[in-house]
């Protein structure tokens, strides 16, 4: 989990070995400033300070006299007082309770570095520095009191005028004591009021600050989270202009990177405990596994100890906190927050606020004009006892100095330039908490070595904070209809759209030549389909086209070897063992459909198809005709009608009606003839590979002719059907013609709603059950008298009556 804002964490390493043997990993960030002069004060001040902690606070209204007094505005107590109001007199603050040893130590800091600094003969000479500080308890009314107190002068023993005040704990009260004072150009340099707002010199011409702008905390804590994919971030937040502006900075900074605040939950002042408990109730209850804490450390110490109530211990902390220490202070025997010194962040910017008063005020003092000429001896020399305020405000806007410490000190506008240490509490093997340096960050420029951090899972596995987990490759975001957009659903990609990135929002399409893999996650080229011969639908009708071929020849064999029969011998026998062979050509050209197309297989079926069914049904044609002609030149005066009906005109006329189709198919194949295409539009995973029929109206002419002879052939056979002969071959051929009409007026839908391969696969269907149709009417019952009927095989039994 993470930690908190920036002022106010130093504590927290006293509180959290006493409710968690698994204490929560901070990452802290904390603003740079130390000063060895201010420790080795503040441990020299050890007993005159411990030996005031029990006195009423009113104590510190008595300042000293000086050539010179600067004011102090300190929040030393937190309990806010209540309010009697028995409407009888004007209302009446009790006093303010519970000491602020945070706050104490400032104050004790501004002693310290007045009294440096008249040690100092380098600064200030021959004037002597001294101060008054009062306690407004974090009261906006004692606020403006004390204010007036310390400008007002000698009026009611308020002591002497001060020039400049230092204070303003929070940024409400620097907003308040700036408003204020403006009109009378006061300056007020705060110590720990880091609202963004303040830097405006317009609203705010006479503040400065010793702490760095609460936008540089928030940015660098939002490029933290940006860092390590924390999307799902809770946050507490003061319940005042630090809290409410810092994390509006924050939002600012993350808006557009996909990181979500899950809950905002505001800390007031006065109702702390109440608030602790709801927003502990909220961080268990959340998704959320990192925490933004801004808001003072008496607020944190209660949250945290709420925590601990409810056994939470699995959250990460994000907190920022402001710290002069260099990590080898110590002060062996002493157990006391107070005199702790490795967090004397309000301390160490109040001893800056005095240097840079001190500062101001040795420019102004000065008697030589730095801006004059040599030649010219005019001075500026001003009165300790007669300095204005305006005049201490310009001095302040341009100072410049390089502290005890080393350090170099100046303002930029309102602020100082930002600088800070990134630090993680770690956990020594004794149990104990250390502060551990992980990092810099100057200005918004961040340095992180992350292999030294230590998170709450005690690894270096940086915890996971999201609502939703990213979404694989293969899936995109959809978002929640009415939740942030970093709560989502992972949709699987559809086929056809690939995504090969962690968290797509969208899916893309592949190109026209390729398909989506199985996982959605690339796209590859699309697999060439068509009618091969390896697969299941190709084995079975090359199986049906072979086996038709197979029993077409046995029937051949079989006539053959009957040829003088009466059977094989009626109705031209000839025309018999061609229709055989027509039919044996039928059935190989489906073949032909099986397989890669080709140039040539997709000229060749076409043509071999129409040819072959032209030579079938011409025979059958003929034959019928035969028997029409027979039957008709059996009446008086008809006796030369067969002459016209000979083998010779029998063969004529097949080659005539066959020798169109021949015709037709070499003027298609010549213009437009079929060609090998790649079927782009039907949507899967395989390219179609067909025979794009270049023109529809050449196989429209190819199968219309066919089926005007089968129509004619059916008619003149339907007629013949009922002529007198125990052997009528007209109505067979009847029967066959009615099955190849039907089959052929069934494909012409069927192919043409049928997709890809399954078109092919329709017209070789319709080749082999109009060929096996026209085998079994025409040479089954032949076939059923020559093998198992063969005492009805004779001249008697077919002339019969």
């Amino acid at each position: 989990m993470l930690s908190a804002p920036g002022q106010a964490m130093s504590w927290v390493s006293l509180f959290l070995p006493a409710w968690s043997s698994r204490a929560p990993s901070l990452l802290l960030l904390v603003m740079v400033g130390r000063d060895v002069g201010l420790r080795v004060g503040l441990e020299g001040g050890q007993t005159s300070m411990c030996s005031r902690l029990g006195l009423r606070v009113e104590e510190f209204n008595q300042g000293q006299d000086g050539d010179v007094v600067i004011g102090g505005l300190f929040n030393l107590h937190y309990q806010v007082p209540g309010i009697d109001q028995d409407f009888i007199m004007p209302p009446f603050y009790n006093p303010c309770t519970g000491l602020e040893a945070e706050i104490l130590k400032a104050a004790y800091a501004m002693e310290f570095a007045v009294e440096e600094i008249n040690r100092n003969p380098l600064i200030l000479p021959g004037v002597k520095l001294n101060y008054r500080i009062l306690d407004d308890c974090g009261l906006h009314p004692w606020v403006l009191h004390g204010a007036f107190s310390l400008v007002g002068g000698e009026r009611e023993s308020w002591g002497p005028s001060v020039p400049l005040i230092i204070g303003g704990a929070s940024s409400t009260t620097a907003i308040i004591l700036s408003r204020t004072l403006a009109s009378l150009s006061v300056p007020v340099i705060s110590y720990l009021a880091s609202c963004p707002c303040l830097s405006d010199r317009h609203r705010f011409p006479n503040f400065f600050r010793t702490i760095p702008s609460d936008v540089y905390q928030a940015k660098t804590m939002a490029r933290l989270a940006i860092l390590f994919n924390w999307t799902w971030i809770g946050a507490v937040i003061a319940n005042n202009d630090y809290g409410r502006l810092a994390i509006q900075a924050f939002q600012e900074e993350i808006e557009g990177s996909g990181v979500c605040l899950a809950f905002s939950e505001f800390l007031n002042r006065e109702t702390f405990e109440e608030d602790a408990r709801r927003a502990a109730s909220i961080i268990e209850h959340s998704t959320a596994r990192v925490i933004l804490i801004f808001t003072w450390h008496r607020n944190v110490r209660e949250l945290f100890l709420q925590l601990a109530k409810r056994n939470v211990t699995d959250r990460q902390f994000l907190a920022t906190t402001l710290s002069l220490c260099t990590g080898r202070e110590t002060l062996e025997g002493v157990q006391n927050i107070f005199t702790e010194t490795a967090h004397l962040r309000a301390a160490y910017n109040t001893y800056l606020a005095v240097y840079a008063a001190a500062h101001a005020l040795h420019s102004l003092l000065s008697c030589q004009d730095k801006d004059s000429s040599p030649r010219d001896n005019s001075s500026t020399c001003s009165s300790p006892y007669n300095i204005t305020q305006n005049e201490l405000l310009e001095h302040l806007n341009k100072v410049n100095f390089t502290t005890p410490n080393g350090e170099e000190f100046f303002f930029q506008g309102a602020d100082i330039p930002a600088a800070y240490d990134l630090v993680n509490w770690k956990t020594s093997p004794d149990g104990s908490l250390k502060l551990v340096l992980i990092g810099r960050v100057d200005g918004l420029e961040l340095h992180l070595n992350q292999t030294s951090i230590q998170w709450t899972t005690g690894s270096s596995q940086v915890p996971i904070s999201v609502c939703s987990a990213s979404c694989p490759p293969g899936t995109r975001r959809a978002n929640r209809k009415g939740e942030p957009v970093c709560c989502f659903d992972c949709i699987p990609c559809t086929d056809g759209d690939v995504s090969n990135e962690t968290g797509s929002h969208q899916c893309r399409r592949c190109p026209v030549e390729f398909w989506s893999n199985p996982g959605n996650t690339a796209c590859i080229p699309r697999k060439v389909d068509f009618l091969s011969f390896n697969e299941t639908m190709g084995i079975v009708l090359t199986t049906g086209a072979v086996s038709g071929v197979v029993v077409t020849t046995v029937v051949f064999v079989i006539f053959l070897c009957y040829h003088n029969t009466p059977v094989v011998r009626a109705n031209n026998s000839e025309l018999s063992f061609l229709l055989l062979l027509s039919l044996k050509l039928c059935f190989l050209c489906a073949l032909v459909f099986i397989g890669r197309p080709s140039v040539w297989s997709c000229r060749l079926q076409q043509a071999a198809f129409g040819i072959s069914f032209v030579l079938c049904v011409s025979c059958l044609q003929v034959k019928t005709i035969v028997v029409l002609a027979a039957f008709r030149s059996a009446r008086p005066g008809a006796g030369g009608l067969m002459k016209w009906f000979g083998p010779g005109q029998q063969r004529g006329s097949v080659c005539f009606f066959t020798s169109i189709q021949v015709i037709i198919c070499t003027i298609w194949l010549s213009l437009s003839p079929p060609i090998p295409h790649r079927d782009l539009g039907f949507q899967g995973s395989k390219v179609n590979l067909e025979c794009a029929m270049s023109s529809v109206v050449g196989f429209a002419v190819v199968l219309g002719y066919i089926g005007f002879l089968a129509c004619l052939c059916l008619l003149l056979a339907f007629l013949a059907r009922k002529l007198p002969d125990n052997f009528n071959e007209a109505k067979f051929i009847t029967f066959s013609m009615l099955i190849f009409c039907a089959v052929w007026v069934a494909f012409v839908p069927a192919y043409i709603s049928s997709p890809g391969k399954y078109s092919v696969a329709v017209e070789i269907f319709a080749i082999l059950a109009s060929s096996y149709g026209l085998l079994l009417c025409i040479f089954a019952p032949k076939c059923f008298i020559i093998l198992l009927r063969p005492e009805r095989n004779t001249k008697k039994q077919l002339m019969g009556r």
